[in-house]
């Protein structure tokens, strides 16, 4: 999705890291220039209202589950992994582990 326009951050940009931006987890630099991209922008202004709106919708619904306190970690962990590059383990990384297997 573009404008057609140029930006000084591009729209690719912005779009791949619009959760990062929504759940605050960047640096405010790159919020400051996010925020001005969506003010010049009305694409990703939009996609961002509407993820926003999504976000929101989850969390209203299903926002009352109580997680494992690991479970955040164990899930970064494994971002971190895919997005490095590195080979991630064929077994689910967010399981508990298996303890006393019968035979």
């Amino acid at each position: 999705m573009s404008c057609g326009e140029p930006h000084e951050t591009d729209c690719s940009e912005v779009l791949e890291h619009l959760y990062e931006f929504l759940d605050s987890e960047m640096p405010d630099v790159d919020r400051d220039k996010f925020q001005q991209h969506f003010k010049e922008c009305s694409p990703c202004l939009e996609k961002y209202g509407l993820e926003q709106a999504v976000k929101k919708l989850v969390k209203r619904c299903c926002g009352h589950d109580d997680v494992p306190t690991d479970l955040r970690a164990k899930v970064m962990g494994r971002i971190e992994l895919i997005r490095s590059g590195q080979a991630v383990p064929e077994h689910d990384v967010t399981a508990a582990p298996v303890t006393g297997q019968e035979s």
